[in-house]
Parts: C-alpha cells; sequence; structure tokens
C-alpha cells in the first residue's frame, strides 16, 4: 500500500465549511496511509511575534489569502478522495498516530457561548505552552495538563443536496465531533455520502474533557497519520468508532435526550449483530454495562457516545 503526504497550506485547506463540491486535492486507494498536518486558529489566536512560540509560516499565508466561509473557525485540510468509493458505503478511518505541531495551544472564552452563555462577559483568548518532550500543557499557576491529543473534526463530504454547510455543528458525515477518545489506536467508521467519500481534518486539540464545556479545548495544530479503507460490507446512518478496548455509537442533535435515543438504539443494533442475543438482552446489557458520554454540549448539535467493553460482546457467543 502506498503512503502519502498532505500539508496545511493556502491551496490545501477550506475554512469554515464543507461542500461535495469540494474538488480532492489527492486520490488514494483504499488501504493507503496518509499523513496529514493541520493548522488551527484565528488571526487574533496566534501568539505576538515577542512570544517565543513558534508559528508555522502556513498559518499567516492562510489568513491572508484563504476565505472564512459561513463563519466557521475550523481550517481544514483536505478534502482527500479515495478511489472506488461509493456514496453507502462507509470509510474506516484507522488512526496510526497523532503529533503536535505547534509548541503552544489556545483556549477562548466568549460571551453569548460555551455550556455558561450568561456567565462570562468577556472574552478572554489565553496561550498555553506544549512540552513535547513530556507531553503536557503548562497552565497558569503551575498546574500542568497531561496531552491527550485528538481531531475534533475528520469528516467525509456531506451529501451534495446539502450544499455548502458550516463546520461547527457535527452531523451524519462526521465533522466537530469533539470526542476524546478518538485518540491514536481508535478507528472511526464514517457513513460516505459523496463518491470518493473527500475525507478532511483538522480542529486539533491536544486534551479536552467531556463536554468542551467553555467551547475550546486546548486547540492546537497537529500531524495525524491515517489508513483509509473502503468498507462495502458496512452501512452506517451516524460515525461511530472502535478503541483497543471499546466500542462506541455516536449521535448529534440539538437535543441531548434525542442523542441519547439514537446513540443508545445504534448500540442495541450492534449488540444484536455481534452477539445474536434478543433486542430485549441487549437493551439489558447496554443498562448494566454500557456508558453514555456527552461528548460535547457547545456546538450547536450536543453530542452523545455510547461505550461498551468489546469483552462484553464476546461474552454474548
Amino acid at each position: 500500500m502506498a503512503t502519502h503526504r498532505l500539508d496545511a497550506g493556502p491551496d490545501t485547506v477550506h475554512w469554515g465549511f464543507f461542500d461535495a463540491a469540494l474538488k480532492p486535492l489527492i486520490t488514494v486507494d483504499s488501504g493507503d496511509t496518509v499523513t496529514i498536518s493541520t493548522v488551527s486558529g484565528t488571526p487574533i489566536q496566534v501568539p505576538k511575534p515577542d512570544s517565543g512560540f513558534t508559528v508555522p509560516p502556513a498559518l499567516p499565508a492562510i489568513h491572508q489569502s484563504v476565505p472564512q466561509k459561513l463563519g466557521g473557525p475550523h481550517i481544514l485540510t483536505g478534502p482527500v478522495a479515495v478511489r472506488g468509493a461509493k456514496a453507502g458505503q462507509v470509510l474506516e478511518v484507522r488512526i496510526k498516530s497523532i503529533d503536535l505541531h505547534y509548541d503552544w495551544g489556545y483556549n477562548t472564552i466568549r460571551p453569548l457561548a460555551g455550556a455558561l452563555p450568561d456567565d462570562f462577559k468577556e472574552t478572554r483568548n489565553i496561550h498555553i505552552p506544549l512540552d513535547r518532550a513530556r507531553m503536557v500543557g503548562k497552565m497558569s499557576l503551575g498546574m500542568e495538563i497531561p496531552l491527550k491529543p485528538f481531531f475534533g473534526i475528520m469528516a467525509v463530504a456531506p451529501p451534495a443536496a446539502w450544499g455548502m454547510i458550516n463546520s461547527p455543528p457535527p452531523r451524519r458525515n462526521g465533522g466537530n465531533i469533539d470526542n476524546k477518545e478518538l485518540v491514536a489506536g481508535t478507528t472511526l467508521y464514517l457513513p460516505i455520502h459523496t463518491d470518493g467519500a473527500l475525507f478532511s481534518c483538522g480542529d486539533g486539540h491536544g486534551v479536552q474533557g467531556d463536554g468542551e464545556v467553555c467551547i475550546t479545548a486546548i486547540e492546537t495544530g497537529l500531524i495525524g497519520t491515517f489508513e483509509l479503507h473502503v468498507r462495502s460490507d458496512m452501512t452506517l446512518e451516524w460515525p461511530m468508532a472502535e478503541t483497543p478496548t471499546h466500542v462506541m455509537t455516536m449521535a448529534f442533535d440539538p437535543d441531548l435526550d434525542d442523542c441519547v435515543v439514537i446513540a443508545l438504539r445504534d448500540m442495541i443494533k450492534l449488540i444484536c449483530a455481534r452477539t445474536g442475543i434478543s433486542r430485549e438482552d441487549a437493551y439489558t446489557l447496554c443498562s448494566l454495562a454500557a456508558d453514555l458520554r456527552v461528548t460535547q454540549v457547545v456546538n450547536g448539535s450536543k453530542g452523545i457516545h455510547c461505550m461498551i467493553e468489546k469483552k462484553m460482546l464476546a461474552r454474548g457467543r
């Protein structure tokens, strides 16, 4: 299988939106590996020249020449087409590695946003040093937070009928999922809506808690290596994922209650398919062994992911 590289730059990113009409930058075969670099941050979130931080030249070049569309803050590298991928199939994204691209990250609080939109009256933007060697973020007052980097956004193109859509809400094509479980070593499955799949990623996070309550994590640039596989033997309505120990279903909706219903129903389907047990037994198993977790509550459409250990599924056979 071949390996490819795609770096963020003015000619390789789309800022703030998804669109099935975007032309692929590269086309790869199913099973190929792609390393993709990403950048994050609007001009006001970039450190000053005298800050001591290193800003990749691609970031100001993008600010100068790439239009930000539909108000979305996310700078996304791609898309990458996968040869032979058809609408109705599934793109399996094996996340092989995730590395830091910056020696800094930022966190922003702003009024009328986040889980507490009325509680903070002024915008605050801070820069957080990232220690690559020790993999920690150095907070104020001497606090250090272990880094667990992941991409907030991994997505395929939306259906062509949707037209151009903004990047903040996660949707059936993936997008701004903000699921902290999607670290290196996990696999994400995305339902394909457009031939070629058209995979993009960005919105790098150094670390994030479930909820992402102030609307940002440690936002940073990341470099990810992905192995992309077309799955003609699967069909999905919503993204799902596997870690080395768990499987998870995901759902996105403005109402968290509706997210729970979608994620739980999909988990019951998954358990039945993998074990052959009844829906009633699968429902009971979810109540005893599955965890419903709040992915994020700040992206317009909120998120729930339902996780269950793989060993629980093996017992049902």
